[in-house]
Order: C-alpha cells, then structure tokens, then sequence
C-alpha cells in the first residue's frame, strides 16, 4: 500500500513538473514572441518618424505596416510620443554600442582617433534615418528627449573615451593639450552631420555630385585630416584669446 502510494506521489511530482516546464516554455515562447514584436515595431516606427517627423506620422499605418495589432502599440508604449520616444533612444544607443566595439583604448592614441573619425562619418552616412530623426527632434527644440532618463548617461561614454585618447595622445606628445572632448565631439559631430544633411543642396549650389563614391570618399579624408590637423596644432588654453 505504501508502494502504491509512492507511485501515485512519483506520479503527481511528475506531472507537475512537467506542467511547470511546460509553463516556463510557453512564457519563454511569449517572452520571445514579444521581444521580435517589439523591435519589428520600432524598427518601422524609425523609418516612419524619420521620414514623415512626429506629427505627420500615423500609428495606424506603423501598425499596418509592422503587421502587429495597433494596440499592442498602446500595450507596449501607451502612447504615440512615448513610442518616438523610444525610438530616438534606441538610435543613440545604436552608434554608442558601435562606438564602444571599436574598442579603442587598445589602440595607440593617433590610429584611435582617426578610427573614431572616420566611423564618426561613415555612421551618419550610412544611416540617413538617424539625421533625419534627430533633425526632426532639433525642429521641436528637443522637447521629447528632455524627457528620456537614459539619454545622457548614454553620451558619458563617448565623452569619457575622447578624454581618454586626448590624454594619452597629449602624454605621447601627439595632442595639443587643452582641448576639450565635448567641443571636440560637437565639432565633429557637426562636421559629419552638415554634409549628410545637406548634401543635396550642396550638391545643387557647387554642381557636384556629392553622393558619389569618390565624393564621399574625398570628404572622409578631408574630416579626418581636418580633425586630426587641429588636434596637433591647437593653441594651448592660455594661447587662446
């Protein structure tokens, strides 16, 4: 009777064990299903927001478009500004994760830096819906972004890197020394930015064609050595008037 028993015990152990994984899968199933959702969802709202801006963009057809129920949209974001919202966030963690794989602290301080330029172009070449979005988001005097609690913590990063390869490049006696990494950034930022945002009109006002292969290539090297060039010969801070 107690074997009996036991069995019926094994058997009831068993089942729920096998209930519970059975569970654990469906929720990793769903768990799954949900995170494919999702970034298909943003992905469509990135090209959607960069090509028609916050207002002009229809959540009906990123739904139609990303071929999810238009309330899941509501379900995962609540909103259409919280849904563009994640989306500026997700693009700036996009070139700050390629940024961080250059791994450029194992380079010496010269080769780092021009890495770090010409990544700097060829990303913001290469991923037109990222000008676009953050033109968009300049328009409104970035009003969302102010509302990200991610965002700046996602800069100090890149901010720490630069200050990292200006010291080691000034200890090298490579570097002018001095020179601040956020000024640094933002010109080079601007650099990179200016062309891709305006290379059509540029295009139109000089009678080049901007976009072409050896165009583009003939800019990037003139960034680089641009960058390069006033960061061996920058004036000291006292020398600056």
């Amino acid at each position: 009777m107690k074997a009996a028993k036991k069995r019926k015990t094994s058997k009831r152990t068993g089942a729920s064990r096998k209930a519970k994984a059975t569970r654990r899968s469906a929720a990793a199933a769903k768990s799954s299903e949900d995170s494919t959702s999702r970034k298909i969802l943003l992905e469509v709202a990135k090209k959607e927001f960069a090509r028609s801006g916050l207002h002009g963009s229809r959540v009906d057809k990123i739904a139609k478009t990303a071929k999810i129920n238009k309330q899941l949209i509501y379900y995962y974001f609540g909103a259409k500004e919280n849904l563009y919202l994640a989306v500026l966030e997700g693009v700036y963690r996009d070139i700050r994760a390629h940024e961080h794989a250059l791994d450029l602290r194992t380079l010496e301080p010269m080769a780092a830096m021009r890495k770090l330029i010409g990544f700097t172009f060829d990303y913001v070449m290469e991923n037109r819906d990222f000008v676009l979005l953050l033109t968009n988001e300049n328009l409104m005097e970035a009003r969302h972004l102010k509302r990200s609690k991610i965002i700046k913590a996602t800069h100090s990063p890149i901010v720490d890197l630069l200050a990292d390869t200006l010291r080691r490049g000034e200890k090298a006696n490579l570097f002018c020394s001095g020179i601040d990494p956020v000024q640094l950034y933002i010109s080079l930022a601007g650099l990179c930015f200016f062309y891709s945002a305006n290379i059509h009109t540029l295009g139109i006002l000089f009678d080049r064609d901007l976009r072409s292969h050896d165009a583009v290539s003939e800019r990037r090297l003139h960034v680089i050595d641009f960058v390069i060039g006033y960061l061996t010969k920058a004036p000291t801070t006292k020398q600056r008037v």
